[in-house]
């Protein structure tokens, strides 16, 4: 009775100290899986669109939520810090902050969601649709920052891209992953130009952006300038004027990563960023916002460094794989054509197309000053037939232009100059060669064949038999 007795007292031992055992280590994985303390901030200044918080760190484009005294939360995201306190950029409005206000870090980074339910739909910098169409059940989800790619590795451009619109396929041909700059002042057709792209250009996919732009125009650019057909293979991504820069920002960063998504999967992406300035206007208003002093007509240098960083994301990918055409817009302010921004914009991209407000005052659409223009490939994607006759159209031009006063005031005088002769017999047949209805498309071997008819040598008289 005593063994018996014995032997039951040390098996409850065993059972209890096997029971403590278990219940220790479920007490281990229950902290282990317990999350570490995350330290709260407090909102200490506001000035103007410019947030100070104490008490918190987080990394430059760290995101944080702020507590409204309406019980909604404000998101921001860091864009610099001095000491102890941590600036913020808000993604929405500041109703309903107050000092003090309790600072909470949020973990998730800028990420949206990507994936081929996108094509036909709008959506914001935040990757929320703005058209009615319900929730995009999207799968996949990619950060907004892109990835670099190594310039060694990117196919180079050596095909021609058929964008539908006769001056460019004729005389600044345009190469598959070329990136050029539409450089205009206000209402000279830049928008126009944009969408006879998206209904004529040879691309699986369009993905355009419509950055710090008229919520007006943005309505209209979807209904009456994209097509039917065009809207079915397009992304919109919409970032109206009166949103906060850093959305402006964000804007054009998702813009590109779903370019760059669809390339990556072997497409052929044609990419429109409207516009290029605004953009650099959100990065100033950020940079000011946060005290950094101004270099060049109030863009600080920032500003600068931030274009290439977008503008580099676009282009060929790897050999053999898919591309991204890019078209971003450069507002020149004043027409002026020397703007901080159309110079930079000038100087890292492959070829600029300026679009005159004479020419569009004078009614010929598309208002593409071909002098101004260039593309820096098209050596590379042409022949060198198509070449000679792109280069003797641009000199004709030239040539009349350079003498337009002396034949406005009668100065000129048939016979005095065989090459002013020759441009200006032919100046109306130019015209007409650049001339182009908003419906009507040019493919590329129909521009070039035009051309060379245009530039052909009249045919020799034919003569009768000698009397």
């Amino acid at each position: 009775m005593t063994d018996r007795i014995r032997e039951l007292r040390e098996q409850g031992a065993r059972q209890l100290t096997h029971g403590l055992i278990d219940r220790l280590g479920q007490s281990r994985l229950r902290i282990e899986q317990t999350p570490g303390p995350r330290p709260e901030g407090r909102l200490s200044r506001m000035v103007g669109m410019t947030l100070e918080a104490e008490g918190i760190r987080l990394p430059v484009g760290g995101r944080a939520a702020i507590h409204a005294t309406d019980g909604t939360r404000l998101v921001a995201e860091v864009v610099g810090f001095h000491g102890e306190r941590t600036f913020l950029m808000p993604e929405g409005q500041l109703d309903g902050l107050i000092p003090g206000a309790r600072i909470d870090p949020l973990e998730q980074s800028r990420r949206i969601p990507v994936g081929p339910e996108l094509l036909g739909r709008v959506i914001d910098a935040t990757g929320k649709p703005l058209d009615g169409g319900g929730p995009i059940r999207a799968q996949a989800q990619v950060p907004i920052e892109g990835r670099p790619i190594n310039p060694l590795t990117r196919a180079p451009v050596k095909t021609a891209l058929d964008v539908g619109i006769r001056a460019l396929n004729g005389l600044l041909s345009v190469g598959r992953g070329q990136r050029l700059g539409l450089f205009a002042g206000s209402g000279v057709g830049k928008s126009v130009l944009l969408g006879m792209m998206t209904r004529h250009t040879e691309a699986d996919v369009i993905v355009v952006g419509l950055i710090g732009e008229r919520g007006r125009e943005v309505n209209e650019f979807i209904h009456d300038i994209l097509d039917v057909e065009s809207r079915k293979r397009t992304v919109v991504v919409a970032v109206p004027a009166d949103q906060s820069p850093l959305l402006r920002q964000h804007g054009a960063w998702v813009a590109t990563t779903l370019a760059e998504f669809f390339r990556d999967r072997g497409l052929n992406v044609l990419l429109l960023m409207d516009s290029l300035t605004r953009f650099a206007q959100g990065a100033r208003e950020i940079a000011m916002a946060i005290g950094e002093p101004p270099a060049t007509k109030g863009y600080s240098a920032s500003v600068f460094a931030r274009l290439p960083l977008l503008v580099e994301r676009a282009g060929n990918g790897d050999v053999d794989g898919g591309s991204i055409t890019a078209f971003y817009t450069v507002l020149a302010e004043g027409d002026d054509q020397n703007d901080p921004i159309v110079d930079s914009a000038r100087a890292i991209l492959d070829g600029h197309v300026v679009l005159s407000r004479e020419i569009a005052e004078a009614g010929r659409y598309p208002a593409i000053d071909v002098g101004a223009s260039v593309s820096r490939v098209m050596s590379a994607v042409v022949t060198s037939e198509h070449q000679d006759a792109a280069r003797r159209f641009r000199g004709l031009m030239s040539t009349y232009h350079r003498n337009r006063d002396l034949i406005a005031v009668g100065a000129y005088r048939k016979g005095s100059d065989p090459q002013l002769d020759e441009a200006v017999a032919m100046y109306p047949r130019l015209e007409a060669y650049l001339s182009q209805q908003r419906d009507e498309a040019a493919g590329f071997e129909q521009s070039r064949r035009a051309l060379f008819d245009l530039l052909a040598p009249p045919a020799a008289p034919l003569r009768g038999p000698m009397a």
